[in-house]
């Protein structure tokens, strides 16, 4: 009896521990797509635009221009038209900069939407700095509502330092307006 003892406490404690990695995998498991996100905004990794509202742009890199694409997409269940004002702007490097997107409700029902964004190529994201954008914040539009949504930007001097970036003459900033089910003002 002695002998057993022990033996079904070492069996309850393994159990108890294999309880635990499970629960802390259950845990990291929901928590990585957070963590990452936040990485990435941090980092400018995969294209993840950095994000510095209401900061000042440190001014233009002389001589130094890239090209800005502008691409706006609509998931297939969101009743919107949305496009840039302009496809391209040629921008200079640290100077502040300005683009419009135009969405329209084609619906007879209000709507809201949130925009994911990118930047490609990837290794750009780090350098591309919103400052103000439509992407911040849930956008309700009533029917057949037309709005231009301004997103401001620049492109940080780091860019003209870095050898990755030297072949880079073009950078797409890309939207893609998803409905949202439970908008956060009716809750």
């Amino acid at each position: 009896m002695a002998a057993t003892l022990p033996l079904h406490r070492a069996k309850r404690r393994t159990g108890l521990i294999m309880v635990l990695v499970a629960a802390c995998m259950t845990a990291l498991g929901f928590a990585s797509v957070p963590l990452y996100r936040m990485f990435c905004q941090a980092t400018g990794w995969n294209g993840t635009v950095q994000e510095r509202l209401n900061a000042v742009a440190p001014g233009a890199v002389v001589g130094r221009f890239v090209n800005v694409r502008f691409d706006a997409n609509t998931s297939p269940s969101l009743p919107w038209s949305f496009e840039p004002d302009d496809r391209m702007t040629r921008v200079a490097v640290g100077a502040r900069q300005m683009a419009f997107f135009t969405a329209i409700n084609n619906s007879d029902h209000p709507i809201t939407g949130s925009a994911a964004f990118n930047v490609t190529p990837p290794q750009a994201g780090q350098y591309f700095v919103k400052i103000q954008c439509f992407c911040f914040t849930e956008q309700t539009l009533l029917p057949h509502e037309r709005v231009r949504m301004p997103v401001i930007f620049y492109v940080d001097p780091g860019f003209a330092k870095d050898p990755d970036a030297n072949d880079i003459s073009e950078i797409t900033l890309s939207y893609t307006f998803y409905p949202v089910a439970k908008p956060k003002s009716a809750s």
